[in-house]
């Protein structure tokens, strides 16, 4: 900021900060933080005004450098958004309001403009750091869920399960396969199960997925084995003419488990 209102602010301190407290509070009510206790909203209100009075005695890059930590801190702690755009407002209506008191005219315009464009830039800025925040928030909590929806079990030694429920797109079909591949990688495993049990419809491109899939898991040294064929679904590829002949295919899991032993020279017995 300018350092004419630098100069300005700093004189003016202890009457913007008695105005702009007051206006916090009445934001308080606005925004239903009434359920924070008065000690702790006394506190925060306090570390703002320091913190914003700080950044206005630098750039505008380095001011905003500097309230980034703070509110982010605060947000991630449950502190809404619209608290400090609404406190950066409030701050402005206050030094507007104290100059408003001073005489000369000019001057009165001129520090108006600055602090106008000052306060417009850093709730910008706000906006835009929280927007950006939020939406990495959601994409990592999307990919964590994408990876809980295609797990990879060792079931026996030597043979896995994967098996997958809902919708399959390109995106998770990417996952699948890498997920199949480190998995069977990592568990050493000779026969994959694939459980479509799950997955309401198979398509064209789901069973192109599917079928990529195993043959990924057929180059690095595993058998793939298609469990969980619903009859609608053993319909529905022979009718669009899929060829699902490259991998074996079994109607339940428990019968590709006993195909997948038996290819191991295993068998499960009663006891």
């Amino acid at each position: 900021m300018e350092s004419f209102i630098v100069s300005f602010v700093n004189e003016k301190k202890d009457e913007l900060v008695k105005q702009w407290e007051s206006e916090l509070h009445q934001i308080r009510s606005e925004i239903y933080l009434d359920k924070i206790s008065d000690d702790l909203f006394l506190r925060t209100s306090q570390e703002f005004m320091e913190h914003t009075f700080a950044a206005i005695q630098t750039s505008q890059q380095e001011a905003g450098e500097r309230l980034a930590p703070f509110t982010e801190r605060l947000i991630q702690g449950g502190w809404p958004l619209i608290y400090f755009t609404k406190g950066l407002q409030a701050f402005r209506r206050t030094v507007l309001a104290v100059l408003a008191e001073e005489k000369d005219l000019q001057q009165v315009l001129k520090y108006f403009y600055e602090v106008e464009e000052w306060v417009d830039r850093m709730v910008n800025e706000l906006v835009h750091d929280y927007t950006g925040s939020w939406e990495d928030t959601i994409e990592m909590q999307k990919l964590s869920l994408l990876e809980l929806s295609a797990p990879l079990m060792p079931v026996f030694e030597g043979v896995t399960v994967m098996p997958l429920i809902g919708t399959i797109d390109t995106q998770r079909a990417k996952l699948i396969m890498e997920n199949l591949l480190d998995g069977v990688i990592k568990h050493r495993s000779q026969v994959v199960l694939i459980d479509i049990t799950g997955v309401p419809v198979v398509d064209t491109m789901v069973a192109h997925h599917i079928i990529q899939a195993a043959e990924a898991v057929r180059l690095v040294g595993a058998q793939c084995i298609l469990v969980g064929i619903r009859p609608e679904i053993a319909q529905t590829i022979v009718n669009l003419g899929i060829n699902l002949q490259q991998f074996p295919t079994k109607s339940t899991l428990q019968k590709g488990i006993e195909a997948a032993l038996e290819q191991l020279g295993k068998k499960m017995v009663d006891k």
